[in-house]
C-alpha cells in the first residue's frame, strides 16, 4: 500500500458524549480531559498506520477556541500531517455539535508527536 494510502487508511474518528462527569464547574468539558481524549486518537492514529509500538513524545500545541458544553456530542479526528525516520505527528481536531440540531464547530485543535520504540525502547524506523 502506498503512503498516501497508509495515511489515510489510519485516519480515526471517534465520537463521544460529554455527560456533567467529564465537565468543570462551568459545566464544560475539561481541558485536561480534552487532551487526554486527544492523545488516545493520537495515538491510535499514529499506531493504525506504523502498526509498531508507538509512543507520545510531546504536544507541539493545543488551541481551545470554543467551550465544550455538557450535553453535547464531540468528534475527535486523528489524522497524520507528518512523517519522519522514526517519528510522526498527528494532528486531532475535535467538533462540538448540539444533540438536538446540526450546529457544529471546531472547538479544540492540537498536534502530537510520536516516536515509534523497540521492546527496548530504543527508537526503530518507520517503514
Amino acid at each position: 500500500m502506498h503512503t498516501q494510502d497508509r495515511i489515510a487508511a489510519a485516519a480515526t474518528r471517534i465520537f463521544k458524549a460529554v455527560f456533567p462527569n467529564t465537565t468543570n464547574h462551568y459545566d464544560t468539558l475539561f481541558g485536561g480531559m480534552a487532551m487526554q481524549l486527544m492523545d488516545e486518537v493520537a495515538f491510535i492514529t499514529a499506531t493504525r498506520y506504523s502498526r509498531l509500538r508507538m509512543v507520545t513524545v510531546s504536544s507541539d500545541r493545543i488551541d481551545f477556541k470554543h467551550p465544550i458544553p455538557s450535553g453535547t456530542i464531540i468528534e475527535l479526528d486523528g489524522n497524520i500531517i507528518h512523517i519522519g525516520n522514526t517519528s510522526m505527528k498527528v494532528q486531532v481536531d475535535i467538533y462540538v455539535e448540539q444533540m438536538y440540531s446540526t450546529q457544529r464547530e471546531k472547538a479544540v485543535s492540537g498536534v502530537f508527536s510520536f516516536v515509534a520504540v523497540d521492546e527496548n525502547k530504543k527508537p526503530v524506523i518507520i517503514t
